[in-house]
């Protein structure tokens, strides 16, 4: 996901948001700017703009389409040979809007399925297909771009085919989430599937014409090379990192490959360029404790590879992960110390590695936890040398991690520097340094809450960090009286607003630029104006709302938190009656009943609110549509192509539907209907070694209350009102443990503290480590920490309502899991 958030980092130092022409004069190319040709139509996105003629008969919904891949340096040439040669004969097609887009989608972090994609075109019949392929193809000469991998290639050139839909249509996957969908042979809707393989639906068939070009493709082999790859240990745009056999000897390697024009970097140097470089500078490190042995290098079907010493070893970010105590629920003063010395102790075999490289002219320029490898003989190697520069040019590295990047004006060693300083912060204070741009004294706040907390010392690396920067702290949670900090999440909150705009009210997460998604009970104006209802502030700019509501954006979501009836939630409580069943109107005219079952966008949050706008018929629907959901059986582990569990993707949402149904009919079965949603989730929850009951991804538990132990605890204390007695009990004692946690990466209501805050009104104090001043008042960064955040799902309301819902006082509480003060129940032994 980081590649989403870095490209909504290019329009604002502060806030996540697009990127248009009044922000960047290459926001656009200059295609672009031409004038819509007449009989056409023409719809911007914040990363296409798409052209499709009018008056003609209808494209089909699915079919063979083609993309132009194209490389920084041809990509106007090409964007110009494809507006000259589909305009005249009318075939549809869309584009990235401007140059950063291209360059970020086509850069290291960016997904791998997508990259290299500059433009689509929709031919109407196979026929069209292949006739613009063919004269496409002679109009694009000499353009050269990544190869797109989710794709056929055409030729040697920059075209490529790949089946899919056309028309924007949705089915649900196996995971139970609204994707985009195509029709299969029987007609059914199926997941358009978009991996980074080429691959032919099964229900239909590869043109003849195009039968050559994939045996080309197929032809491409290992055979032949002295080496047999036995894992993938990591992807990225810019190509693979395998784990191989040396067939001649027997030894492990590490075989690193480099896509021409892929993975760019900020100096526009492509994979293959870094690769080379990389081979240079191990070269000059040859020997070198700190550094694994370069052993070959050779070219593959264009692809470029390099061959390294394979070292037996853990990274640092999986050790420290494993090790940082201040995660575990039974952390105590002694495992503090414990991790203090081992850090202290691992950050000085860092730094000597580190010098290291210096001492042979080497700057590393992209240190982090990833490219420090850690053996059990205590071997320090450092990995990765794309962006190595020469001490002696006194460079800057062209690509690196946001939490360890140096400000512009620091240069050759002193990047290092840099570095190391912010790796002895991140090993107390987890990421927490990518915060850094958004107050450069905030860490001398970080350094002080390290000291207090760990017993470390880093004023140094805090100094090397924070230079001459100050920190004045604005109110915070639990060292300031309550009043003082609602106040001033009120205040940052309200300076942020910009009502002169149409897509969103206040800064949040990019999903709110989503249709519809800035009005929004998740990420848009109507989670913030709930919070600070909720909080008891006074709510700012509602007629903002009022008038877009009733005319929502094609492709707006319909849900509780993705949609329409968060925001018919959010009316009424406002006092806008008529206007929130009006809303709600607009949904039951939508085909809501084919939506997954989920309480943020699906049926249970829609059941949730049909029932408080009083709509008990299309309410009852609800219930019974996702009762029917239940006669499944999920796996063990949550996410990926399995359904999610939790409260917001899970069935915690459904059994909050059940238990609130319940409460208003008295039906005892539909406490057994909540009790089987529960169990689903429940299923998908393991025990972690501190004791605590989390939701199990594979690879990670989860505390959180979107996808995690805290909202499926908030549901089981709801539905354990009613039967104390369940056999469920105990498992709500297991899943309150988190709460005793003392870090969190992330600060939001979501998926960060505040989100356990609310759901067990613990924890407020360790707000502290995301707290920045802004605006004169108190805000807090939204998802990955990149940039500050206003919305309830991610940001500074989220925030505002967990602290407000522990103050008893206000009562404040999430949409439809008030406390039991709030609430007349049955009840039933």
């Amino acid at each position: 996901m980081m590649e989403q958030y870095e490209m909504y980092c290019l329009a604002d130092p502060v806030f996540y948001d697009v990127l248009d022409e009044r922000k960047s004069p290459d926001a656009l190319f200059p295609v672009a700017r031409r004038p819509v040709p007449d009989g056409w139509t023409h719809h911007p996105t914040d990363t296409w703009m798409y052209y499709a003629p009018v008056n003609e008969e209808p494209l089909p919904a699915q079919g063979w389409k083609i993309h132009v891949s194209a490389r920084v340096d041809d990509a106007e040439k090409a964007l110009s040979a494809v507006w000259d040669y589909c305009v005249p004969r009318g075939v549809a097609f869309k584009f990235l809007r401007g140059l950063p887009v291209l360059v970020m989608l086509g850069s290291k972090a960016a997904s791998r399925a997508s990259s290299g994609k500059l433009v689509t075109i929709y031919p109407r019949d196979e026929a069209q297909l292949e006739l613009v392929l063919k004269e496409l193809n002679e109009l694009l000469r000499g353009v050269k771009g990544p190869y797109i991998l989710s794709d056929l290639r055409y030729g040697d050139g920059p075209l490529f085919v790949r089946y899919g839909g056309f028309a924007e249509r949705h089915c649900l996957s196996e995971s139970g989430e609204r994707v985009l969908a195509v029709e299969d042979g029987d007609g059914n809707l199926v997941p358009d599937v978009r991996n980074a393989v080429f691959s032919v639906p099964p229900w239909t068939s590869l043109p003849d014409f195009l039968q050559p070009h994939l045996d080309v493709r197929n032809a491409v082999k290992l055979d032949g090379l002295p080496y047999k790859v036995e894992s993938v240990l990591h992807f990225s745009n810019g190509g693979g990192v395998y784990l191989a056999a040396d067939l001649r000897t027997g030894a492990r390697v590490v075989l690193k490959e480099a896509r021409p024009h892929a993975g760019l970097d900020a100096a526009g140097r492509d994979a293959v360029a870094r690769l080379g470089h990389e081979r240079d500078m191990l070269a000059r490190l040859a020997g070198l404790d700190a550094c694994p042995a370069l052993i070959d290098h050779f070219e593959l079907g264009e692809h470029h590879f390099l061959v390294q010493e394979f070292v037996e070893a853990t990274t640092l970010q999986r050790r420290l992960v494993h090790k940082y105590p201040l995660t575990s629920a039974t952390c105590t003063a002694a495992d503090l110390e414990e991790y203090t010395a081992w850090a202290l102790e691992t950050l000085d075999q860092v730094d000597v590695a580190v010098r290291s490289l210096h001492e042979r002219g080497v700057v590393f320029g992209d240190l982090h936890p990833d490219n420090i490898l850690l053996t059990d003989d205590g071997r320090i190697v450092l990995i990765d040398y794309e962006v190595a520069t020469l001490v002696e040019n006194g460079d800057r590295a062209a690509l690196a991690h946001p939490a360890f990047v140096a400000p512009q004006e620091r240069q050759g060693v002193d990047v290092d520097e840099y570095a190391l300083a912010c790796l002895r912060m991140a090993l107390f204070a987890p990421q927490c340094t990518i915060m850094q741009p958004l107050h450069h004294g905030k860490v001398r706040h970080l350094g002080a809450i390290v000291t207090e907390t760990f017993g470390a010392d880093l004023g140094e690396a805090v100094d090397t960090i924070a230079g001459d920067a100050t920190w004045t702290p604005p109110p915070l949670p639990a060292d300031d009286p309550w009043p003082q900090v609602r106040d001033a999440l009120a205040k940052a909150i309200t300076a942020s607003a910009t009502p002169e705009r149409d897509d969103r009210l206040f800064p949040g997460d990019p999903a709110q630029f989503k249709p519809g998604g800035g009005l929004g009970l998740a990420h848009g104006a109507a989670g913030v104006l709930y919070a600070l209802v909720e909080a008891g502030c006074e709510p700012v700019h509602e007629d903002w709302l009022r008038q877009r509501a009733t005319k929502p954006a094609p492709g707006s979501g319909l849900g509780l938190y993705d949609g329409l009836h968060g925001i018919a939630h959010v009316l009424d409580l406002l006092g806008h009656r008529q206007d929130a069943l009006d809303v709600a109107d607009i949904v039951l005219r939508e085909k809501w009943e084919g939506l997954e079952a989920s309480l943020f966008s699906g049926l249970s949050g829609i059941g949730l609110n049909l029932f408080h706008l009083g709509l008990d018929e299309p309410a009852n629907r609800a219930v019974e549509l996702c009762a029917g959901r239940l006669d499944v059986e999920v796996p063990e582990i949550s996410g990926g192509t399995n359904p999610h569990a939790g409260l917001m993707n899970g069935f915690a949402g459904p059994a909050l539907l059940f238990v609130h149904a319940y409460e208003r009919s008295g039906d005892s079965g539909l406490l057994d209907l909540a009790e089987t949603a529960l169990k689903l989730d429940l299923r998908r929850c393991r025990t972690a070694e501190d004791g605590s009951l989390q939701v199990n991804q594979g690879w990670r538990l989860l505390p959180y209350l979107d996808e995690g132990s805290a909202g499926i605890a908030m549901v089981l204390e709801r539905y354990l009102r009613h039967r104390p007695s369940s056999e469920l009990a105990p498992e709500l004692e297991k899943l309150r443990l988190v709460a005793r946690s003392g870090f969190f990466v992330q600060s939001g209501l979501f998926t960060g503290r505040a989100g356990v805050l609310a759901a067990f009104g613990e924890g407020p104090r360790d707000l502290r480590w995301h707290a920045l001043p802004y605006g004169g008042g108190l805000a807090f960064p939204g998802d990955q920490l990149l940039r500050l955040s206003m919305d309830l799902a991610t940001g500074s309301a989220g925030v505002l309502l967990a602290l407000a819902t522990a103050v008893p006082e206000t009562r404040a509480h999430l949409p439809f899991l008030e406390s039991p003060a709030r609430h007349e129940h049955r009840k039933e032994v």
